[in-house]
């Protein structure tokens, strides 16, 4: 970080910067505010950079707000199409650098897949010029990220009046924990034969954490294994839980497939694996990623709970900065929300397939993400996988790419559909839903049950065939 030293009036302002300097030429010590900036060509934004001034050997911290009256305090989400090895290293660079506050929803990996950053206000105009410096390419995917959450919060404002009145549950809106887990109590009512609700264990700060079991009897039987939510903004892939646990418990009977599955297999549905996170998401922070664990020594809270698992622990695609997005957390299964999980996995000892839903990009992946070393069984899990996103394509025309973890996005270490097949799990996948950028995490509700839809058709799929493939 370089620094540009101004003597302005006696007061020298020492300027932080990035590629190019964004420095005062008329600092105003009671109006706390400068003016003469180099003007930005967009000039849309209202940019927030920090000055340390000094008069008389004493340290003042102002904030300068630059400001016109077409500017707005907005975060964007930008996309780089990366061009080259050197640009990937300028954005890991980037990413390293906790100055900007960026968070990237999709990380820098090769030149075949798209970076998207979420950019801060404050930040806009020093990365926009950071990139352009380096002749890097970008677009915006999303000009304003506060009026789409706006918006997501209003349409879930008047669902739950909606709902309240009606007294009835829309699959095709966003719900808060408590909604769920009591529309939890109400589909086991309804089918008592089939659906059971069972406590595996609470959460850090003491949430209840509740699995849903479809079975037509029997003890240990051969079961699968599907959880949502572990990553707690990706709000489509919790609510898309909710809706596959109604569908899963209306078309048994009906459903010829399903029916013959749930005569002879078990199905475990965890619809939030996360739920500190999933509660945080809605109280405070919505692009709220990980758990809610205390750090010792760290002011950050939280561990990725998808890098927590004993599995390749603590290598390439983890971080050991408990302030990052990804920090592994200081040993595997550290997490007690991953601990209740593999509790319950290795206590039952039966299960054949182990799927995990996340969003977004549309893929369907498989073992291995801490190692780009091919799986025994890559070959089947391959042929698997294709066949299931046939399916899923089917409905709406949706495309999906198909692969492992570390060929199709990037090396990841600590992820439990590597733990879930290392354990013996052959059958492990994990989703990446809707969709491919255009809203990121804040994917409009009235996706949601096209994207469950679709993702049933892929998930019976993989059901069928473990079912017909036993081992």
């Amino acid at each position: 970080m370089g620094t540009v030293r101004r003597q302005l009036g006696g007061i020298y302002i020492y300027t932080r910067t990035r590629a190019h300097v964004y420095s005062s030429t008329n600092y105003n010590t009671q109006t706390d505010t400068c003016t003469g900036v180099r003007p930005h060509t967009e000039c849309t934004r209202c940019f927030l950079l920090e000055y340390i001034c000094v008069n008389q050997s004493i340290k003042f911290i102002y904030k300068a707000l630059y400001y016109n009256s077409s500017c707005h305090k907005v975060d964007q989400v930008i996309r780089v199409n990366v061009e080259s090895e050197e640009q990937i290293q300028l954005l890991r660079a980037l990413e390293k650098d906790t100055y900007w506050g960026l968070d990237f929803w999709l990380h820098p990996v090769n030149s075949e897949l798209p970076v998207d950053i979420h950019v801060p206000y404050q930040s806009l105009y020093a990365v926009k010029d950071y990139l352009s410096a380096h002749n890097i390419p970008y677009t915006v995917m999303i000009t304003n990220v506060q009026d789409l959450l706006d918006e997501e919060k209003a349409e879930m404002e008047e669902n739950n009046m909606k709902e309240r009145h009606s007294r009835s549950f829309n699959f095709g809106a966003y719900h808060p924990l408590e909604t769920i887990y009591s529309w939890m109590d109400d589909l086991v009512a309804a089918h008592p034969n089939l659906v059971t609700k069972d406590q595996i264990g609470t959460s850090y700060e003491g949430r209840p954490m509740y699995v849903l079991k479809f079975s037509t009897g029997g003890d240990r039987r051969p079961a699968i294994w599907v959880d949502s939510g572990i990553h707690s903004r990706e709000w489509v892939s919790q609510a898309t839980g909710v809706w596959t646990a109604n569908k899963i418990a209306t078309d048994f009977g009906t459903d010829p497939s399903l029916t013959s599955l749930l005569n002879t297999m078990d199905i475990y549905l965890l619809i939030v694996a996360n739920p500190d996170g999933y509660v945080h998401t809605h109280t405070s922070d919505r692009m709220w990623r990980k758990t809610r664990s205390q750090n010792p020594g760290s002011m950050c809270r939280g561990v990725d709970p998808n890098r927590n698992w004993d599995a390749g622990f603590g290598g390439p695609g983890a971080s050991s900065n408990p302030c990052s997005d990804s920090y592994h957390g200081p040993s595997p299964h550290s997490e007690i929300e991953v601990k209740n999980v593999v509790n319950l996995v290795k206590s039952h000892g039966n299960f054949k397939s182990f799927i995990s839903i996340h969003a977004y990009s549309q893929l369907l992946m498989y073992p291995y993400g801490y190692t780009c070393k091919d799986a025994y069984h890559a070959a089947e899990l391959d042929s698997v996988g294709r066949s299931a996103v046939q399916k899923l394509s089917s409905l709406h025309g949706t495309t999906y790419k198909v692969g492992s973890i570390c060929k199709i996005i990037y090396q990841a270490s600590g992820g439990s559909i590597d733990w879930s097949y290392n354990v013996g799990i052959k059958y492990s996948f994990a989703f990446e839903l809707r969709d491919t950028g255009r809203y990121g995490f804040i994917l409009p509700a009235n996706q949601i049950i096209p994207t469950a839809s679709e993702t049933w058709l892929a998930l019976k799929d993989i059901m069928a065939y473990v079912r017909d493939h036993p081992y």
